[in-house]
């Protein structure tokens, strides 16, 4: 298995059409259509999913906040989540281990970081809380640009590190014993995907909270 992504279409001049790509595609078309059927079927289900990620955020940011940023934040959750286990499907590669979808999905989370922030204190609160303390804003402004630039580097490196590494191993021990045998690792690679995206998750719901968080001047 190769950790490059393959070019599968070929539109006009130089675009091409990877195998990540189609299978996020796909993987959107599924999320919608069981969203659909469990509304209708198994309405239930949906309000636990709702619950679960309502109850993980709250316990970051507090019931108070929760609901306002649960349709950004479950849906990060629900697209990660989906996307890592997605590539169990044979002929469907796993969107997240193509470096471009981590990174996309990270740098996502730094803009809404800093939309909610605005959105919640408005811009000059908020560029004042960047710069606190102000005695040593010169330092501190640059400092915390840095820190989020490193921040949003790390969520990318983990989320694309977890998923690649787990998919060569699954792959190579497919490789090397029958086909009955790597089953429990498939197993334990979609646990890791659900996990990571539950990480990734908590971690933006950390960020968003810090940045809504007004702080003492």
């Amino acid at each position: 298995m190769g950790v490059e992504p393959k070019d599968v279409i070929h539109l006009f001049g130089n675009v091409w059409i990877t195998d990540t790509v189609i299978s996020t595609w796909i993987m959107m078309a599924i999320i919608i259509g069981a969203v659909l059927v469990l509304r209708k079927r198994q309405p239930v289900a949906l309000e636990m999913l709702i619950d679960f990620l309502t109850d993980t955020i709250a316990d970051v940011m507090g019931p108070e906040l929760a609901p306002r940023y649960l349709p950004f934040l479950g849906a990060l959750a629900i697209f990660i989540g989906v996307a890592n286990v997605i590539g169990v499907i044979p002929g469907i590669a796993s969107p997240t281990r193509d470096i471009s979808t981590p990174l996309a999905l990270s740098l996502v989370v730094f803009f809404a970081v800093h939309f909610y922030g605005i959105q919640a204190k408005g811009v000059g609160q908020y560029l004042k809380d960047l710069a606190s303390p102000l005695y040593l804003s010169i330092l501190t402004l640059p400092l915390e640009i840095i820190g989020q630039l490193s921040r949003t580097l790390s969520l990318t490196l983990r989320l694309f590190g977890n998923i690649i590494s787990g998919e060569l191993v699954v792959a190579v021990i497919f490789s090397l014993v029958p086909l009955v045998v790597p089953l429990p690792m498939v197993g334990l690679s979609m646990f890791t995907g659900l996990l990571q995206a539950y990480i990734f998750t908590v971690l933006a719901t950390v960020y968003i909270s810090a940045g809504v968080e007004t702080k003492e001047s």
